[in-house]
């Protein structure tokens, strides 16, 4: 059988999703899963699962079935997903993390947190959102602990020859940490010019870097407007359907009008008379 080229343009490539349907789905699937994925990925880091300790083997079990489920997700939704690098990575994880440690004698916890750990590196390579997010987190990180570092020392040279609560580098980093989040503990305070007005930048500063946090967070746990890849809201498909519906409008309006047009000349057109007759 002969094919097109529209018809092969239109075969999706592999680890793309099957169909129209099959990534709208997709997208569903990975909004919902993504906190899911993400405990998954680390719980099992801080709880590691043992024999005789009922509440880390529900951990390690639940978070390798939610992988589990995430793999047979992709490979159903996607074009030979288990053909690509990222699903073959993908299905190693899940066999290398599977709850071995429920077989008598098979520990190795060492080695086994460290296979853990290449589910956080999946995490990062295959979810768009935590990627973003991470790196929304390295720039904020960034900002915090030059503010931080750049902050404590301007108020321990500062401090430190009157305030003996800056007895040392490290009690002005802690009084700069606990002046950015702004939890304000007052075990540390300072009492120069030069350290109030160094904390006041520090606060400023905090309040600006919360809200950016807390703008991200947002974002990632889907409690803003989703965006489009050009930026855009939701809210410009409303206004584009309303555009096509003026457009259609306006194109029944221009036939109308050329139909009308058409009638006029029509009546204001006299009748050619028959030979012979008289003219009015």
């Amino acid at each position: 059988m002969n094919t097109t080229d529209g018809d092969v343009a239109a075969v999706p490539a592999r680890g793309q999703p099957r169909n129209a349907a099959a990534a709208d789905k997709l997208a569903e699937y990975d909004r919902r899963a993504r906190i899911p994925i993400i405990l998954s990925a680390v719980l099992p880091l801080i709880i590691v699962p043992e024999q005789g300790n009922w509440v880390a083997v529900v951990v390690g079990v639940a978070s390798w079935i939610v992988f589990v489920v995430d793999f047979f997700v992709h490979q159903r939704l996607l074009v030979d997903y288990l053909g690509t690098r990222l699903g073959k990575f993908d299905l190693a994880i899940v066999l290398l993390t599977a709850p071995w440690f429920l077989v008598s004698g098979a520990h190795g916890a060492g080695f086994v947190v460290v296979l853990r750990l290449a589910r956080l590196g999946r995490l990062l390579i295959a979810t768009k959102g935590v990627r973003r997010l991470f790196a929304r987190l390295g720039r904020v990180a960034l900002v915090a602990g030059a503010v931080l570092f750049v902050g404590a020392a301007m108020a321990y040279y500062a401090e430190r020859p009157t305030n003996p609560e800056f007895a040392t580098f490290g009690d002005a980093l802690w009084w700069a940490i606990v002046t950015l989040t702004t939890v304000g503990y007052g075990d540390i305070v300072p009492i120069t010019t030069a350290g109030r007005i160094d904390g006041t930048a520090i606060m400023l500063m905090g309040v600006a870097l919360l809200g950016l946090l807390a703008g991200s967070l947002a974002s990632f746990f889907g409690l803003q407007p989703q965006q489009t890849n050009n930026g855009d809201t939701t809210a410009n498909d409303a206004v584009l359907a309303e555009l096509a519906h003026l457009r259609a409008e306006v194109k029944e309006l221009t036939g109308l009008r050329e139909q009308l047009a058409v009638l006029t000349r029509h009546l204001t057109t006299k009748p050619e008379a028959p030979p012979g007759a008289e003219p009015d």
